[in-house]
Formats: structure tokens, sequence, C-alpha cells
């Protein structure tokens, strides 16, 4: 590791001890509180009752109509708020994914929604770790800081692996290397190569929505990672940890 990137790294001890532990403060405090109150208004006003099928199939004609007619403004209204759902981690994101493939196509809604998720989960992961996350990474004691420097060893390949296999919520998972030092490259980079293939995935399912709608069927989300589907996530996830079984394995020669 580089001088440089020793410098990045929050609560690294230095010639006088322990690095000096960041402060709360209100103004660091700010922008979470903000997230915070936009998840409750959220709720309060009853905007979940939107991000639903039956939403969808009350006003999809109007939605479609919308899309035909405003193409780029309706695929930038789409991004916006795509952004805020995964900034304050907003429930719907999924259902969302499944909208803009019926809106927009499987192709053309899986880069709007890569784009859209990884600028939103930046925020939240930026957000979160100047309020909290440096602050509670010192605090939390010798622990912490060997979890944070086992996963920042192969912090790419761990996060790739988080993004490429849904076993966490995706809140948990942008939120979680915020609190373990990790690089905003590194976060960036994996959070929009790993949501690629599970974006596709429910964006092509939507874009074949159309004919359940018609047909008035139910349709859950469950029903869209079948069991061949997640196997290949899970061999891309194995893919990825390839780098840090090399460098255990280069570690053990003598």
């Amino acid at each position: 590791m580089s001088d440089q990137d020793k410098d990045a790294r929050p609560g690294v001890e230095g010639a006088g001890g322990r690095a000096d532990v960041p402060a709360f403060s209100v103004k660091r405090l700010l922008p979470l509180v903000v997230l915070l109150g936009g998840l409750v208004g959220f709720f309060a006003l009853g905007l979940d009752q939107y991000v639903t099928f039956d939403a969808l199939r009350q006003h999809r004609g109007d939605l479609l109509a919308f899309v035909d007619e405003h193409s780029l403004q309706a695929a930038l209204l789409f991004m916006a708020v795509y952004v805020v759902a995964v900034a304050m981690s907003l429930p719907g994101g999924t259902v969302l994914s499944l909208i803009g493939g019926f809106l927009f196509g499987a192709v053309l809604s899986t880069g709007l929604v890569v784009v859209s998720a990884t600028l939103g989960a930046t925020i939240l992961f930026v957000i979160a770790k100047s309020a909290l996350g440096d602050a509670l990474r010192v605090r939390a004691g010798p622990w912490m800081d060997k979890l944070a420097k086992g996963f920042q060893e192969n912090e790419l390949s761990y996060l790739l692996v988080l993004r490429l296999v849904p076993l966490f919520p995706f809140f948990v998972v942008n939120l979680v290397p915020a609190f373990l030092g990790v690089r905003l490259r590194d976060y960036v980079l994996a959070t929009f190569f790993g949501i690629i293939p599970g974006t596709f995935v429910y964006n092509l399912a939507g874009a074949g929505l159309g004919s359940i709608l018609d047909s008035g069927e139910d349709f859950t989300v469950a029903s869209v990672l079948t069991l061949e589907i997640k196997l290949a996530l899970f061999g891309l996830a194995v893919l990825a940890l390839l780098p840090v079984v090399y460098k255990q394995l280069k570690a053990r020669r003598p």
C-alpha cells in the first residue's frame, strides 16, 4: 500500500499512537438527517403505494404515452427517482428496475438503472462515511480495525461478490463498506460492474411485464430470480474471488 493510500485510510495509528477520533457534529450529521427525513416522509405521505405493480397496471397507459412523447425527459426523470430511492434507502428499488424494463426496454433500462443506482449508492456511501463511518470505526476499537484491514486487503473482490450475489439487502451493502474504510474508487467500480448482471435480469423480466399485466396474473419479484439465474450469479461471484484465492496461495508458498 502506498503512502498516499495510507493517508487516505482513517483511523490508522501514527507515530504518536492512535489517530485522532473524528468528532460528531451537527454539520457532519445534517446530510444523514436529511436522508432519514426523506425516508420517514416517504411513508408518511403514502408514496410507497405508487411503487407497486398495481399502480403500474393502473397507470401503464399514461406512463407509456409520456415515454413515447418525451423520451429524454422520461429517462432523466426515471434516473432522478432511482437515484433518490437508492440514496435514501427507500424500498421498491427492484420494482423500479422492473418498471424501467417495462417502460424503456431491457438494454436501455439496464444502463439507466446501473448509472442511477451507482450514483445513489455513492451518495449514501459518502454521507455515511463522513457522518458516521470514520468516527464509529475508530471508537469501535481494535476488533473493528482488524475486520476493516482484512476487508481492505481484497476489498474490490469482496465488494464484487456482495454486489453479484443478492445475499443481503442492497442498502446494507451500500452502508457497510462506509464503516470499513473502503476506498471510494473501489466502491464505485464494484458497484457499477457488480450490479450489471442482476440489473439486466430484472430489466429483462420487466420488459415482458406487458403480457402479465394484460392477463391479470399475479407477479412477484421473487419469481424473477430462478435457480438457474442464482447459480449463474454465484458462478460470477466465484470468479470475483479468484484473485483472493490466488493471493492466499501465493502467500503460502515458501
